[in-house]
């Protein structure tokens, strides 16, 4: 066991990769962790999470974003890797109860799946923070110290505040930026940012023309995303061409012609490439997809 080794990507993180390691951490004693998007890195790996284009259980690959996902449930909600995780693991993680791994299918993993891709019907009937708070008294088959179960609230609660009023103080100061950036754009429905700044209010209060937004990623690499028709939406004023979806790397250059190439979404709002230039390239060709 201490040597298995488990991947997901590095970079920004959501709560798919998040749970899907949080449940392997109840299933295996230890394992060694790598966050990359090294494909010899991920190659090595006993188990790839949310990365690597391909699912294959018994392999241990769990990934989604290839072409055509990896499935979705009988109510039309796709699987994200947390989904994924959950078919194999989630069992076992509820002590063979499958009434259990059902009901937590369905108040918890399927919802983290519908945000992650994008199933408006899905995120509509999700979990809430009260409701989550609420989970952290003990169950009435538990012998359990309600001021032990307070303080672990309070513990979990002061750290999500502590991260609103982060993200609120940065949403406040980006407002400026991205209001820059409007301003100074060559074309209007393409706009850029130096660097990666909260931009979704703003664009959709100061501009109806805006497109497309193109930023560095944390690794520094350049992404190309659509700007939804509203702040929360999922349905985006101009999707990416259809004939990308799910490609990545050889595939996805082959498509674009474009060289640095590296990838599209199955949902069609966030491709990427290597470097500006080309990302920019990208966009001329989203502008002038039919």
């Amino acid at each position: 066991m201490n040597d298995i080794t488990v991947a997901t990507h590095n970079g920004n993180f959501h709560a798919d990769d998040v749970f899907s390691i949080a449940a392997l951490r109840h299933i295996l004693p230890t394992f060694k962790l790598i966050r990359t998007r090294d494909l010899e890195l991920i190659a090595q790996a006993d188990i790839v999470i949310d990365v690597g284009g391909e699912y294959d259980p018994a392999a241990g690959r769990f990934d989604h974003h290839q072409r055509g996902g990896a499935g979705e449930r009988e109510n039309g909600i796709p699987y994200s890797s947390f989904g994924l995780i959950w078919q194999k693991y989630g069992l076992e993680l509820c002590q063979g109860d499958q009434d259990v791994a059902h009901a937590v299918d369905a108040g918890l993993v399927s919802t983290i799946d519908a945000i992650d891709c994008g199933h408006v019907e899905g995120v509509s009937k999700g979990i809430s923070l009260s409701q989550t708070i609420s989970m952290f008294n003990p169950t009435w088959q538990e012998e359990s110290d309600f001021d032990r179960c307070f303080d672990e609230a309070v513990e979990f609660a002061s750290r999500v505040l502590t991260r609103f009023i982060a993200a609120a103080s940065g949403g406040i100061n980006a407002k400026a930026i991205v209001a820059k950036a409007i301003d100074n754009a060559d074309d209007a429905r393409v706009i850029v940012l130096e660097q990666y700044t909260p931009w979704k209010k703003t664009v959709h209060v100061l501009s109806q023309e805006a497109l497309y937004m193109v930023y560095p990623s944390h690794s520094g690499k350049w992404i190309l995303q659509t700007v939804p028709v509203e702040p929360g939406s999922f349905e985006d004023r101009k999707s990416l061409p259809k004939a990308w979806a799910g490609l990545s790397d050889a595939a996805f250059q082959a498509q674009t012609g474009i060289d640095d190439a590296m990838f599209c979404h199955n949902g069609l709002f966030i491709a990427g490439a290597e470097s500006f230039a080309s990302t920019m390239k990208l966009a001329a060709m989203a502008l002038q997809d039919e």
